[in-house]
Formats: structure tokens, sequence, C-alpha cells
């Protein structure tokens, strides 16, 4: 912990006074020498998302912006700046409306996961590009591992833009987690064949998978794909070698579509932005244990402590109270 000037906002950025940090994977993994954002930072603050209050703007912005509720995205990336801190400037793009409906916990719960979770659901050629109330009918949406963060962010997404949505889980009580978040049909891969279950489940295929274990599921995810659906993987959960089945995904136009959220062309992520803000407003993106999400909470000065919390696999979102 470390006492610093506050800082100023510059022209076109805004200063948030932060209530609730949010910590995701990446932000341990930066920290313990995994990939990080170029720069020559002699000390960085960590921790992409989080929620609070604008208290300052900078020069070119409209000054009523002032005490306005948001949630932060991507704060740390190619940054020094992240949200373990009482106030941070970024620019005004990174500081999206918070409707008062919607609590601090929820928008230090977006940021990664939500955009996450928008791009693997607008991959593919049938896809839409933006996701609204009924964006996704008729549409089948398997969700792996539908009680982790991306996952919860994924059914909740899914289930708001109006796609029926399939989730595998290992446990009851996961399964009872993502059945809160709005899963239409979970699949406890441990009790059950999940192969067949979601070809029972979706006899059609399924058109999107948001996959956060590709190395693991590429056999199930073709088994159960739809032709010209979309496995979208976004993390490396079970190894890093991914062996495809070639003639599988050839026979059916399979598409398999890496992402990574920081380096999401700029337009498709302030539409990525845009829409998971439509979606909190609708009150679709809530978070705690009753909403499939629990959460854990440390203070500011046991951020390492909740690092390790996410590192060891906490089940649920943790957040850090400023």
């Amino acid at each position: 912990m470390r006492d610093r000037p506050e800082p100023e906002p510059g022209p076109g950025e805004v200063r948030v006074r932060i209530h609730v940090s949010g910590v995701n994977p990446t932000d341990w993994k930066a920290r313990l020498g995994g990939p990080r954002p170029a720069g020559p930072f002699a000390e960085r603050v960590p921790n992409q998302d989080g929620a609070g209050v604008i208290d300052a703007v900078g020069d070119g912005l409209d000054p009523t912006r002032v005490g306005e509720r948001v949630w932060v995205w991507e704060a740390a990336w190619r940054r020094s700046e992240g949200t373990a801190q009482e106030a941070v400037v970024l620019p005004a793009r990174q500081a999206v409306v918070l409707p008062d409906s919607a609590s601090f916990d929820v928008g230090a719960s977006l940021g990664i996961p939500a955009l996450t979770a928008h791009r693997a659901l607008t991959q593919g050629d049938a896809d839409p590009s933006r996701l609204a109330p009924a964006s996704l009918s008729g549409r089948t949406v398997l969700v792996a591992g539908g009680a982790g963060a991306v996952g919860h962010a994924a059914i909740q997404l899914a289930r708001w833009a109006g796609a029926t949505v399939v989730t595998t889980v290992s446990s009851p009580a996961k399964a009872a987690l993502a059945s809160a978040a709005g899963a239409h049909h979970v699949v406890d891969y441990h009790a059950v064949d999940a192969t067949a279950a979601i070809k029972e489940l979706a006899p059609g295929g399924v058109h999107t998978v948001v996959e956060v274990a590709p190395a693991v599921n590429a056999a199930l995810d073709v088994a159960v794909a739809a032709p010209d659906a979309v496995i979208a993987f976004y993390a490396t959960d079970g190894g890093e070698q991914l062996a495809i089945p070639v003639m599988a995904s050839m026979g059916r136009n399979l598409r398999w579509q890496g992402v990574l959220v920081y380096t999401v062309p700029a337009g498709a992520k302030d539409a990525a932005v845009a829409d998971v803000a439509a979606a909190v407003a609708d009150g679709a993106m809530e978070v705690g244990e009753e909403h499939g999400l629990p959460l854990h909470r440390f203070a500011l000065d046991q951020t390492g402590d909740a690092h390790d919390a996410v590192q060891a696999g906490a089940v649920g979102k943790v957040l850090i109270d400023v």
C-alpha cells in the first residue's frame, strides 16, 4: 500500500473515485510474470475493472459528467493505472454510465467477463454483430463452465438476447448457480454423458459454443455443433494445445474463433460496451449468489489476497471494496 498524489485528468480524461474494484485471472497472471501490457512503467496499479463516481473531468469534456456513476473497463491495459486504488484517471470512453438501478458490485463485475462474452456471442456468419432483446431468437448457445465469471455473463447476455442457453458444469452446486444465472438447461458432465445429454436437448445442434477449455472439450464441441456453428474460445483451461477434429469441422463448416478481449477492434469494443450497458439498464446483468455469481469481498490492503483467491479458483466474483 502506498500514498500518492491524487491524479488530475488531462484532455479527454475523467477521474473516477473507485468504490469497488473487480479481479480477473489476467490481473494475477500479469502480476506474476504472465503477458503484460507494453510500457516502461516503474510501478503498476493492478485490476482492469471497477465501478465508482466521476469526480473530475479534463478539457474537452462535458462538466456535467461530474457526479456520474460509472463502470470502468480495461483501466490498466497499456497503462500503469488500474482500479485497485481510490482514484483512477482514464479516457472518458472507458467510464460508462451505471444506472442507479445497478449496484457498484454489478459495475465492477462487468468489464472483461461481459465484453468477452459479447465477443464470443457475435462471431458467427448468422449471428448479429450487436446484441439486443430477440437478436438471438431461434439460436441455441452452449456455455462451457456456466458457473465462471465469463460463463455467467454469457448466460445472462444470451438469455437477454433471446437465445436458448445450455451450459455445462462440474457439480450440483455449480449447476444451481448456472440455473440461477438463467440457463435453460444445465448438464453436469460428471453425472451424465455430456455429449448425449446436449444432443438430446439440442437435436439440431448448438449454433455458438462459448468455450473456456478448448483443449479438453474439442471433441464434444464438434459433436454437438450445428452446421456453420462457431466455437469461440477465450481461455486455456485444461491445456494450451488444441487438437481440432479437422474433417468433422470441415464437413460442417465450423469456425474455431479465438477471443482476447484486449485486442478486439475498437469499433467492435464500443459496440460491445453499448450492448452490455443496455443489458445492465434492463436489469439483465445482476450478480450475487441468488443470480448465479457469489461475491467474495476483500479490503484494498488485501488486494494480494484477492488475487490469490482468483488464482485458487474461487467460484464467483472476487471484489475489492475501495
